[in-house]
């Protein structure tokens, strides 16, 4: 099969995941190192790079299709919008952009469109989600990847490395990040979907520390350049709650009973995000 347009344009950025140093280069629809290590792209135009384990995650084919569809009534559009702002505000419109945890590619998308001239790379465990974020965008590309292991590219490459509602690792961003460019974290508040949360309590809650934290793992590497809360209510259809709770972890928590009772799905949450754009230390 012929190599995606947008994983060709970032091949410059990917190293082998088992040499940490060789360049790949494509070869018969898979990509290679000099030393031989191959690595298949998949039909769906993603490159799986995980060695050694299987790409396993929480998000499988129904937490996916839920996500699909609620990001796709606009919901939220507004934590997309404050991303993809911070980015443009930090970095030339020629940047590259790595999303950590991309998921479906929604959030990465959004940046790519405010930067015109960008690239993207989308990292992420669920080969649900890459299906999705390998079409997310015209100049996006995804690679099968985990969070907490050394990360599949050069040192110095990302102009922007997103996270959004992802697992973090601080000092990996900060290797592949360039000195001037910026870590954009977007993370629950304790109000976010509270009303949600306060019929469902086997929904999956926010830890009250989850702040003090961040700062706690970030400082060592980043700086805080700018913060924004996003917050604002959002109506749900009996749909739209549905897939809010489907597309997180909660589903796996939330009995079915709860969900058949619709006297327990509220008609509005709250939405409530912190966005932080950080500099490397």
């Amino acid at each position: 099969m012929p190599l995606p347009p947008a994983l060709e344009l970032s091949l410059d950025l990917l190293r082998c995941p088992t040499c940490r140093t060789r360049r790949l280069h494509p070869d018969h629809g898979a990509l290679r190192c000099p030393a031989g290590h191959a690595f298949d792209i998949a039909r769906h135009g993603y490159a799986g790079l995980l060695t050694g384990t299987r790409a396993i995650s929480g998000d499988d084919a129904a937490m996916v299709r839920a996500r699909v569809r609620f990001l796709s009534t606009g919901t939220y559009a507004p934590i997309r919008q404050v991303g993809a702002r911070l980015a443009a505000d930090a970095v030339s419109e020629r940047a590259t952009v790595v999303d950590v945890g991309c998921g479906t590619g929604y959030y990465l998308a959004g940046v790519l469109d405010q930067l015109p001239g960008a690239r993207g790379l989308g990292l992420d465990t669920s080969v649900r989600a890459l299906r999705s974020a390998a079409r997310a965008h015209e100049r996006a590309a995804a690679v099968a990847w985990d969070v907490f292991r050394p990360f599949p590219l050069a040192d110095g490459v990302a102009d922007v490395v997103l996270d959004v509602f992802a697992p973090r690792n601080p000092a990996e961003f900060h290797r592949v990040l360039r000195p001037t460019g910026r870590l954009i974290v977007i993370r629950p508040t304790g109000l976010h979907l509270a009303e949600l949360r306060g019929r469902l309590p086997a929904m999956v809650t926010i830890d009250p520390a989850k702040e003090q934290r961040l700062h706690r793992t970030l400082g060592p590497f980043f700086e805080a350049a700018v913060t924004e809360q996003v917050e604002y209510p959002a109506t749900l259809t009996r749909l739209d709650a549905l897939d809010l709770v489907a597309m997180t972890p909660s589903a796996h928590h939330v009995s079915r009973a709860d969900l058949n009772d619709d006297g327990l799905l509220p008609d509005q949450v709250t939405v409530s995000v912190l966005a932080t754009a950080y500099q490397p230390r």
